[in-house]
């Protein structure tokens, strides 16, 4: 392949000819890849997998050896940060909690009064309800939403941070980006999502009572009595700690996918997703454990 420049100026000519002709009609050095086979692509998930289990291992301990240090040193938490973050993932969430979780208990209250109705034990669905929102569904169900809404928010910002490099400016001016960027968003997590739980929970309870009085032919009183008879001290705390442990993963792994963005918007979108889908899924394994764990326990 031959060219040659016509009607070029002087500056044009001795500019070009600082360039070598040959190169430029030379193949390119880097052919154009063809897509990977099935054995590579199932190899390099594999190899990102592991690498993604050493990343996440690593921030567990920078993580936990960050919130012994708070422990110890409280005045070093930024609790004016802690304040803001309890209002933003709890406070601002309560709407959606209230609505979602009385849903819950009105659907979860109509199915089963239509299979205990066979049997005259329209009673049960009290029990039912209370105990299903008490120990299982309210934790999730609270976890699910603060996943949805702030551990995206927590991914969102970091990476936005990281993508105009403040994260790094911080690290330049000394500080410890582990204690001054995550321990107040872990800590204002484990503080409020508890409490959402319980919210959440006597929502759904709520919500069952809708049903019960209206459908059910119950009075508030009978209602009430025996859901209080069939919530224990056990469930609702160790409801509580479950809430604690979710939002210990929300808060964690928004934060740790939004540390590892590298990149420009994509990357951060990219991350917020992750953050998202794996928060839910380390929730819902997280409950599995609870669950054998505490069937165990009150045997």
């Amino acid at each position: 392949m031959s060219f040659q420049f016509t009607h070029a100026t002087d500056d044009a000519k001795r500019i070009v000819s600082l360039i070598d002709g040959k190169a430029l009609t030379t193949a390119a050095l880097i052919t154009e890849r063809t897509s990977a086979n099935l054995i590579e692509q199932i190899g390099a998930a594999f190899i990102g997998f592991v690498d993604d289990i050493i990343m996440v291992i690593t921030f567990i301990g920078e993580l936990l050896r960050a919130l012994v240090y708070a422990c110890v040193h409280p005045r070093s938490v930024r609790w004016g940060d802690v304040l803001f973050y309890m209002k933003r993932a709890g406070v601002d969430g309560l709407p959606i909690v209230s609505l979602i979780s009385l849903l819950l208990g009105l659907i979860l209250a109509f199915m089963s009064s239509l299979q205990l109705k066979q049997f005259g034990a329209n009673i049960y669905v009290a029990s039912l309800v209370g105990v299903a929102m008490v120990r299982e569904l309210g934790p999730i169900m609270t976890a699910i939403l603060v996943a949805g809404r702030s551990g995206s928010a927590f991914a969102a910002e970091i990476g936005t941070m990281i993508v105009n490099e403040e994260v790094d400016a911080l690290a330049v001016m000394g500080f410890d980006t582990t204690r001054f960027l995550i321990v107040p968003k872990v800590i204002a997590s484990m503080l409020v999502v508890p409490l959402l739980s319980l919210y959440a929970s006597i929502f759904g309870i709520l919500g069952g009572m809708i049903i019960g009085v209206t459908g059910l032919d119950l009075s508030v009183y009978t209602y009430a009595k025996q859901t209080m008879d069939s919530i224990d001290t056990f469930g609702v705390v160790s409801s509580l700690i479950k809430a604690a442990v979710f939002a210990m993963i929300i808060a964690g792994i928004g934060c740790q996918r939004g540390i590892q963005v590298r990149g420009g918007a994509a990357a951060v979108g990219a991350a917020t997703t992750s953050a998202v889908v794996s928060a839910i899924f380390l929730i819902i394994v997280c409950d599995s454990a609870f669950a054998i764990i505490l069937y165990y326990i009150q045997v």
